[in-house]
């Protein structure tokens, strides 16, 4: 076999024990009415489930799991369910990435602790897919993805409709030209079947990442949650789970770097989220796969957008399932990819995409002929962000891809709230927004509010677009000019820190660079002089999360959560 030898079910510690042990194990779960054959030498397949109507993305995965449960006993398995947390980006506060790394502890200890052989991950909403990959990651089982799956586009009025046009709406409503009865009537419109954000948002780049890392079966990326082929592709996941526990094929047989580089090409190539950056970075240190910044400058580099989807184009996640799916894009990409990677069906990536056909050239283009020359992914340097920042260049301004502006500098949310309508507020177009302490420690948890909404007047005058700079995150939904991610964050005390109202802020994409007028000198001056310090929260998860996350140049992991424990389970009560 090309993979780790066969080895006995990991399972069979509990449920193959004689004696009390084995009586204590089997008997409990026999009150579910499960008869005695079941525990002899089945593959038993814990199905993840992030299920929850406090997650409406993930509100058909109930159903989804039923489709799961069928492949698994199909193919000898024993399916058993369990729930872990879930994450809601639209209604969690104060943001979901404050909680994405308790979600993966919850992941890593639920399949560490019990009987299972291999997992099946059910994760849609945008945080829940990296939550529960890292998880895994650090446990290191046979583990298969399954996305929930985009929602149907929306219409509204003879027009396709998505989230990203709800920044656009926002504008319309702050400028006075869209009624609030009218925005409640949209709403229904744009929302009108089960699955995530139907643009490619952070949820469709997380379905599109773990289908490029090889972790999904081909074509989960794109198809609608609301399509009967979606509980077909769970099925065939199902089925595929119990032989990849058979073959003893894990996580980090699949997760080498050729298959974090192809991660990296294709979200470039696709007008990936940003989002994208903090999660594979992540994701690499659980499973100990060496993955920085400048790889994704690396491999970003001259990959243009070739797919013509919301943000960063026109068209929509369902029209790229018509259109081929990523399998599709993969093909247009293959003279780039590192094709000899396996993936959890036990074929390398070339063999995926070798039928794969492209059916709609105004969704899915070509390397030589793309939607926009504008790779999906940069990374900037300069004294501005010491250790990077992150910009999507796919779906920023030709005019302001170079530009200098004067600072106006907005210290947290609030200030920025209670400022950026009125009419004292000194700015023009060509000025920068500065938005600091929404980081990792400064928010804490990193919101995504670094596509500020432009000021009221600027609106008014018929300005769509500015630079806007930020330590925090932004919606894959989002577009605009926008720099995120700067670090070192506000919070500690970087140059970021520092930046004052006038400061004259450079932004070149092409070389890469975000720099200050101000002398190093200078900088070390303002800085004995801050006197801003992180919230300060004493207790709970919070307080562990403040102390303990990590900067975004390194994926805002907790630093005691980098690499992994393995499945084995230290201390044994029975």
């Amino acid at each position: 076999m090309t993979f780790m030898d066969k080895k006995e079910l990991r399972s069979k510690n509990w449920f193959g024990r004689e004696g009390k042990d084995g009586f204590i194990y089997r008997a409990w779960m026999k009150n579910q009415g499960i008869p005695d054959y079941e525990f002899n030498d089945k593959p038993v397949i814990g199905i993840c489930n992030t299920w929850s109507e406090l997650t409406p993305c993930n509100g058909h995965f109930r159903e989804l799991a039923q489709s799961v449960k069928k492949g698994i006993i199909e193919a000898g398995g024993f399916p058993v369910e369990f729930p872990v947390m879930s994450l809601g980006e639209t209604l969690m506060k104060p943001t979901a990435m404050l909680y994405r790394n308790l979600a993966s502890m919850d992941v890593e200890e639920s399949i560490r602790a019990n009987p299972l052989d291999g997992v099946v991950l059910l994760c849609g909403c945008d945080k829940t897919t990296p939550s529960l990959v890292m998880g895994a990651c650090s446990v290191d089982l046979p583990t298969i993805v399954v996305s929930g799956g985009p929602m149907l586009t929306g219409k509204y009025r003879g027009k396709s409709i998505g989230t990203s046009d709800v920044w656009r709406y926002h504008d319309d409503v702050r400028k006075g030209n869209l009624e609030d009865k009218e925005l409640r009537n949209i709403e229904a419109a744009m929302c009108r079947s089960d699955g995530h954000c139907a643009v490619m948002g952070t949820a469709s780049s997380m379905a599109c990442m773990v289908e490029s890392l090889g972790l999904s079966l081909p074509e989960n990326a794109a198809i609608p949650a609301a399509d009967s082929r979606r509980k077909v592709l769970a099925q065939l996941s199902g089925l595929r789970i119990v032989d990849m526990v058979r073959e003893n094929l894990r996580l980090s047989d699949i997760l080498k770097l050729g298959a974090f580089e192809n991660a990296i090409k294709i979200n470039a190539a696709i007008g990936g989220s940003t989002n994208f950056v903090i999660h594979l970075l992540a994701i690499a240190g659980r499973i100990g796969v060496p993955l920085n910044l400048e790889d994704f400058n690396r491999l970003s580099s001259g990959i243009p957008l070739i797919t013509n989807l919301q943000p960063s184009g026109e068209h929509f996640m369902e029209d790229l399932f018509y259109a081929g799916g990523l399998p599709a894009v993969m093909k247009e990409l293959q003279g780039i990819l590192n094709n000899s990677c396996i993936t959890v069906n036990g074929k390398t990536v070339e063999e995926n995409y070798r039928e794969a056909q492209k059916y709609d050239e105004n969704v899915i283009g070509s390397v030589s002929d793309p939607f926009n020359k504008a790779t999906g992914l940069a990374i900037l340097r300069g004294n501005v962000c010491e250790n990077g920042a992150v910009i999507k260049p796919s779906a920023a301004s030709d005019h302001l891809m170079k530009h200098s502006g004067k600072a106006v500098v907005f210290e947290n949310i609030e200030d920025y709230k209670a400022r950026i309508d009125t009419d004292e507020l000194e700015v023009d177009e060509n000025s920068v927004l500065v938005l600091k302490n929404v980081g990792p420690k400064g928010y804490p948890g990193m919101p995504e509010v670094g596509n500020m909404g432009l000021p009221k007047k600027l609106l008014k005058k018929g300005i769509k677009d500015m630079v806007r700079i930020s330590d925090g995150r932004m919606s894959g939904t989002g577009f605009g000019t926008v720099v995120l991610h700067v670090s070192p964050e506000a919070a500690m005390g970087g140059n970021f820190s520092v930046i004052q109202n006038g400061d004259l802020i450079s932004l070149d994409v092409h070389n890469r660079s975000l720099s200050i007028a101000v002398s190093d000198e200078d900088l070390e001056l303002r800085k004995q002089h801050r006197g801003v310090a992180p919230p300060i929260v004493d207790r709970g998860y919070v307080n562990l999360y403040v102390n303990h996350v990590q900067q975004a140049d390194l994926g805002a992991d907790m630093d005691f959560l980098i690499g992994k424990s393995g499945s084995d389970v230290p201390r044994d009560s029975h």
